[in-house]
């Protein structure tokens, strides 16, 4: 009897599952999920996500019993867990989906040294992203490093299509498995309400937003409490949903679709493009983890310009992680982040540029703390986004392009339903209050502006050109 064992990380469900799909080939199938030592004691570990992570490992156990199979829970370093289910199982190959971070493929390559030396087969499957790391080059076959060019090779692309889904499995019935992991695994609490784990909910949030919003995706994207984005950034980030189904649906429903409605599914595309992208800029460079991408910008002199692992940041940064700056549209992001693990995309790029740019405090600061509270924390785009708005990383923006607090909440929340929403102190305020800063507090309790925007956003032109002009 063959035996496969299916090692699962973020491809959490069912339906086109490139790896459970070879797997199941087999005559009997044993996913596999192992609890990482590593993830405990991480800096990046974090309530929320992980949270979502339990409900998800629930309903997939579900969805695997339903079909036959049975989730197998381990625990501890990837090669050692993965060699002892191995001599207990006498499993043949082993089947999973690479992971686009670098700790993730770390811990491939390992497993993979220990197949070998047992003689079991190792099969790497596409997963996560529709082009992975040299499938999209310039045409001299070297990385991309600005955006625009790789999209339009992106484009060029043909996409693979979705797979079949599994009918039904076996599992050996007799394997040791842990219970399901709870937050009290990892030792974390949360009072968070997260969105709904599992393949199910993913596959509604996926046909709720199929079905309208993306129409007005282009017009309404920036609106942060209107519920016209696709709220899936956790989905795919867990692999509760095919990426190459979502493209497919995408492509399918922009053949029927008027001029209008076909470019904005397109500006909705565009996002998943900067998703892959980030990915081949941490394919290619994983050093950004650990610096700036842009030499020239290594020597800026930054707040807390420490690493966050090392110690906490400053009073500056423990104002903005709680959500008391003073600016109503950065606190009400800082409030929804710890409220639900989610921000809204237009409110992290203003928090982001916030903490960079008006307070100068290092990105890895924020870089980590986002990490620890997003459900759909992916290392590459959250690196990505954080270096964009630091104006370090690749193809970011231009150092002197500076969000103004007080207009980005003119455009974007006029009426003050977003900041009403979150901050609940200011109930009372009208929106037109929240649009330029105040000459006295808004409420009593609720903190004056930390800094002159004005004067915040000149000292840090003047950082830029001093520590630049240094490097050059």
């Amino acid at each position: 009897m063959s035996i496969a064992i299916h090692w699962l990380r973020r491809d959490l469900r069912i339906a086109d599952n490139t790896a459970l799909n070879a797997a199941a080939a087999h005559d009997q199938v044993v996913p596999v999920f192992i609890l990482s030592n590593w993830e405990r004691a991480h800096h990046w570990c974090g309530a929320a996500r992980q949270e979502f992570l339990c409900g998800c490992l629930a309903s997939l156990a579900k969805n695997l019993a339903a079909k036959g199979g049975r989730l197998i829970v381990r625990e501890g370093p990837a090669d050692l867990a993965m060699e002892k289910l191995v001599r207990e199982t006498g499993a043949a190959a082993i089947h999973f989906a690479r992971d686009p971070d670098p700790d993730g493929r770390a811990m491939e390559a390992r497993v993979t040294a220990m197949a070998e030396r047992l003689g079991v087969t190792v099969h790497p499957h596409q997963d996560h992203a529709l082009h992975e790391r040299d499938e999209v080059l310039t045409g001299s076959g070297t990385p991309f490093r600005v955006f625009t060019p790789y999209a339009r090779a992106w484009l060029k692309l043909d996409k693979p299509a979705p797979s079949r889904t599994v009918t039904r499995l076996s599992t050996p019935p007799k394997l040791a498995s842990l219970d399901l992991p709870t937050l009290a695994t990892w030792g974390l609490t949360s009072d968070a309400e997260v969105i709904e784990p599992g393949e199910a909910a993913a596959r509604q949030r996926l046909g709720r937003f199929l079905d309208g919003p993306v129409f007005d995706y282009g017009t309404l994207r920036d609106i942060p409490l209107a519920e016209n984005t696709s709220r899936l950034s956790q989905d795919l980030r867990w692999g509760l949903l095919s990426i190459r189904e979502i493209h497919a649906r995408c492509t399918e429903l922009a053949a029927r679709a008027t001029a209008a409605q076909r470019k904005s599914i397109g500006i909705w595309i565009n996002e998943l493009i900067w998703r892959e992208f980030y990915f081949h800029v941490l394919w290619h460079t994983p050093a950004v983890l650990e610096h700036e991408f842009q030499p020239d910008t290594r020597a800026l002199q930054w707040r807390d310009h420490w690493r966050p692992e090392e110690r906490p940041g400053g009073a500056e940064f423990q104002r903005w992680c709680a959500g008391q700056t003073g600016f109503p549209i950065v606190d009400a992001g800082m409030r929804q982040l710890a409220a639900t693990g989610f921000m809204h995309n237009r409110v992290r790029m203003i928090v982001a540029m916030f903490l960079t740019k008006d307070l100068r405090v290092w990105w890895m600061h924020g870089e980590s703390w986002f990490m620890r509270r997003l459900v759909d924390g992916e290392i590459a785009s959250n690196n990505g986004g954080w270096q964009w708005s630091a104006s370090t990383g690749t193809d970011a923006a231009p150092y002197f392009r500076i969000q103004n607090p007080w207009s980005q909440t003119k455009r974007f929340d006029p009426d003050g339903d977003y900041i009403r929403r979150w901050v609940p102190e200011l109930r009372e305020v009208p929106g037109a209050r929240f649009c330029a800063p105040p000459d006295t507090a808004l409420v009593q309790g609720y903190p004056l502006p930390m800094v002159d925007h004005a004067q915040a956003r000149e000292a840090a032109l003047e950082m830029f050109r001093r520590d630049q002009t240094a490097t050059l």
